[in-house]
């Protein structure tokens, strides 16, 4: 369980990559304003949680809008510890407001409730209960005709932006890196997106080849750098069913997993993979302990 723990958290350096404050600075409002809470690493290295580059973020935000520092710390440190009773009515505003935007091809304010959900709540927080309820619904609106295959495009490549934004921010992991694709045929990546955010986030090193991954491609890829495993995602089952064989052949040399509506237990199986349960965070999260 402590392993869990130091792996979900990171030195100063990268929380400061992440929020784009210099380290100096944030050992100065720690030591000021108590805005961080570390924990020691077994070599005596103070450890960041989320929780404490949320409150970075919270601090960061209020002075952008001119309030002093000791009142921006006051209020992080205030809203971190009251987020479950204060902060899901604002998060919920802030989300309708995202997805109104979104509907409006509106980029600018689109991408200010981003940054505004970015300053409230963790990245996990973000994208497991507003992003992703945020797709599903897009996809469900769009099969029901409720939004144009313009907005839908819109929606998806602002918060595919977004994402991969975050994902620039993780820092290289150590180990065997986890393999991330879709299958051949396979156009939708939000989902692998998201899931490489978390694991990056997590200490997993990752190797995001996206969409459309033809099988050859994944086989040079794994004689190249010996993954932990490949991580496929499939929206629909017609593409593992297409390719099971080639698949099948992949896994007697990796390990294979594969998330996503369209992972049906039969069809991974005839791939010679393994289910990844959940929804993309949580399976990232299984995949970083």
């Amino acid at each position: 369980m402590d392993e869990v723990v130091e792996t979900a958290r990171v030195r100063i350096g990268e929380l400061s990559r992440r929020t784009g404050v210099s380290p100096d600075l944030l050992r100065a409002w720690e030591q000021r304003y108590g805005l961080l809470d570390p924990s020691r690493s077994a070599g005596g290295f103070r450890l960041y949680s989320q929780e404490d580059e949320g409150r970075v973020r919270a601090m960061t935000a209020s002075i952008a809008l001119g309030i002093s520092a000791a009142e921006a710390a006051a209020r992080a440190v205030a809203g971190s510890s009251a987020m479950a009773a204060r902060d899901r009515p604002l998060v919920g505003e802030l989300a309708a407001t995202l997805e109104r935007s979104l509907d409006a091809f509106d980029g600018e304010r689109a991408n200010a409730a981003f940054d505004h959900l970015l300053a409230s709540v963790s990245v996990e927080t973000l994208l497991q209960d507003v992003l992703l309820p945020f797709l599903h619904r897009l996809g469900e609106r769009w099969q029901r005709g409720e939004v144009s295959v313009a907005q839908e495009h819109f929606a998806s490549n602002l918060v595919r932006g977004r994402l991969l934004s975050l994902a620039r921010t993780v820092s290289e992991g150590s180990g065997p890196p986890l393999v991330l694709a879709c299958p051949p045929g396979e156009e939708h990546d939000l989902p692998l997106i998201l899931f490489g955010v978390v694991a990056g986030r997590r200490g997993r090193r990752v190797v995001f080849l996206g969409a459309d991954t033809p099988i050859e491609t994944l086989r040079d890829v794994v004689v190249a750098t010996r993954p932990k495993a490949i991580v496929l995602a499939a929206t629909r089952p017609e593409p593992l069913r297409e390719h099971a064989a080639a698949l099948s052949a992949l896994a007697e040399e990796t390990t294979i997993l594969i998330g996503g509506k369209g992972a049906t237990a039969d069809d991974v199986a005839a791939a010679g993979a393994a289910v990844l349960e959940g929804d993309p965070v949580e399976a990232a999260r299984s995949l970083a302990t």
